[in-house]
């Protein structure tokens, strides 16, 4: 059996073992870096996140992935007691302590902070919100295009918990993902409500067909802002790009599949569901795809 990838592999980087952790207003090394185990998030889940990627002293797209935050925050009555400049003050502290200047990923995230009593209820959150940001040196090392299997985890309804929230409840994703490895696959490809492709359990979900680009509708979907740029990037460079409901059977019939999010960008997917899709390697258009995001990137920094 070839090797197991995930999504999120990167080069092994030593210096990720004396790395600054921000917590609450301190910077910490990481061996002290804790939280308490009365802690809404690490109790319940109950709290938001933002993933950001460092590329040459600037974090890419870093007014969207506040507003994000700050919306998702808002959605679940969350008051994060800074504003977004505060945060963003707090991002460049980490980013500072370590030294980074490029190709570091950010984990940064905000729950409802500790409870005075271990159950439920929002009110039991009195001491304010606590904030950790975790800050590692990493490159993208995925040495070979992932594989995909189909689960029975949907992506749900918003009135259950909206895909839309980056939540700290990840157990549906975490499931979905136990049962693609399971069966032999490195990340699940979930389905909407009404059996149409949707995600995967970490990253948003493209295909291309006839040299046409296709995606979900959104509507239940993670709110991806690679996955909107692929969009935007597509439409600006002249290539048909359709938000749909699309099936298995259109899926398993692509010429080519990529994954998208913060951390590797665009991902090719090779196999799903022990079909090959396309070559099984990297296609032209995800390649041509990701010049156009890099160069993008590129630019906005550069601004």
């Amino acid at each position: 059996m070839t090797e197991h990838v995930t999504t999120h592999q990167a080069e092994e980087d030593a210096r990720n073992d004396s790395i600054l952790i921000y917590v609450d207003g301190k910077i910490l090394p990481k061996h002290e870096a804790t939280v308490s185990v009365y802690d809404s998030g690490f109790m319940l889940g109950d709290g938001v996140w933002e993933g950001l990627r460092l590329y040459d002293g600037r974090w890419a797209f870093l007014d969207e992935h506040m507003d994000r935050l700050f919306e998702a925050a808002k959605a679940i009555d969350l008051d994060i007691g800074m504003d977004q400049q505060g945060v963003i003050d707090a991002l460049e502290a980490t980013r500072t302590a370590n030294g980074m200047e490029t190709d570091a990923h950010a984990r940064l995230m905000v729950t409802r902070g500790v409870k005075v009593k271990p159950f439920q209820h929002p009110s039991l959150s009195r001491s304010g919100p606590t904030m950790v940001i975790i800050v590692e040196h990493s490159m993208p090392k995925i040495p070979r295009p992932i594989r995909l299997a189909t689960v029975p985890h949907l992506r749900g309804l918003p009135m259950t918990q909206d895909p839309k929230l980056n939540s700290h409840s990840k157990l549906n994703c975490i499931l979905a993902c136990i049962a693609a490895e399971k069966a032999g696959a490195d990340e699940a490809l979930m389905l909407d409500i009404n059996g149409f492709v949707n995600t995967t359990n970490a990253c948003n979900f493209f295909i291309v067909r006839k040299g046409a680009v296709w995606t979900s509708t959104g509507d239940y979907c993670m709110n991806g802002i690679t996955r909107q740029k692929v969009i935007d990037l597509c439409r600006a460079d002249g290539i048909p790009v359709f938000e749909r409901n699309y099936s298995l059977v259109d899926t398993y019939g692509a010429d080519e599949a990529f994954l998208t999010g913060t951390f590797g960008a665009q991902t090719p997917v090779g196999e799903i569901d022990g079909r090959v899709i396309g070559t099984g390697q990297m296609g032209p258009m995800t390649e041509r795809i990701r010049a156009l995001y890099k160069s993008h990137v590129a630019e906005t920094l550069a601004r």
